[in-house]
């Protein structure tokens, strides 16, 4: 089924909160419902994004400062945005997008401290009014969930590399938590607080009430699927 609108949903959180989980059960959800969507990433979602995102996430001798990181990654979205996501909502498609700016926000601004300001000058440059209907921030302690990243293994059955990030120090990461927390305080109508420490099908069902009470005439079921 393809609507006569496009609905944008992000998720947001720190290293391990079981982000890349709890989009494939939406995904599957979705598509038992016969809704048109397609799920996609940042940094990356289309080829010069996906090389830009190697540059940011794999544990290499990259050491950029926090505003060639920030242009690095608002440069791959917006080749994201024009090549993927503004093309999907047009056409009346669900996005479903691990990461986007939020995340800029978080680890550019509240962690490495750049001004909050320069973050927001991008983000009204590149994304403009293309902001997501719906962010899910799965919210995770960094000592559980960093050692979860760390020991993650990816769909194709290799084991994590994209370690940059998770292998700075913990203050860092604890910064990010409490930089989602902020997030969600600034825009609580679009940004929606999900304790990650609970099991997955308990996460599942906080988010699923969650985007039922925002699109109730969906068919959506309340139930985890297979």
């Amino acid at each position: 089924m393809t609507l006569p609108y496009g609905v944008f949903i992000s998720f947001e959180g720190g290293e391990g909160a079981g982000k890349s989980s709890q989009i494939a059960r939406l995904c599957a959800t979705l598509k038992s419902c016969g809704i048109d969507h397609i799920r996609t990433r940042e940094p990356g979602g289309c080829v010069e994004a996906e090389t830009l995102r190697d540059l940011l996430v794999r544990d290499s001798h990259n050491n950029w400062t926090p505003k060639t990181e920030l242009m690095l990654m608002n440069a791959a979205r917006h080749e994201h945005l024009e090549k993927v996501i503004r093309p999907a909502l047009k056409d009346g498609r669900w996005v479903i997008c691990d990461r986007f700016c939020d995340s800029s926000l978080v680890y550019q601004g509240y962690a490495r401290g750049m001004d909050l300001s320069v973050i927001e000058k991008y983000r009204a440059d590149i994304v403009g009014s293309t902001m997501p209907n719906l962010t899910f921030v799965l919210d995770v302690d960094p000592m559980i969930g960093i050692p979860r990243s760390r020991g993650n293994v990816h769909e194709n059955g290799q084991v994590n590399q994209e370690t940059r990030f998770e292998n700075l120090e913990m203050s860092f990461h604890e910064k990010v938590r409490e930089g989602f927390k902020k997030v969600v305080l600034n825009d609580p109508d679009r940004c929606h607080l999900i304790d990650a420490h609970k099991n997955q099908n308990e996460v599942y069902m906080d988010m699923m009430s969650i985007l039922l009470q925002k699109y109730p005439l969906l068919s959506v079921p309340k139930n985890t699927p297979n």
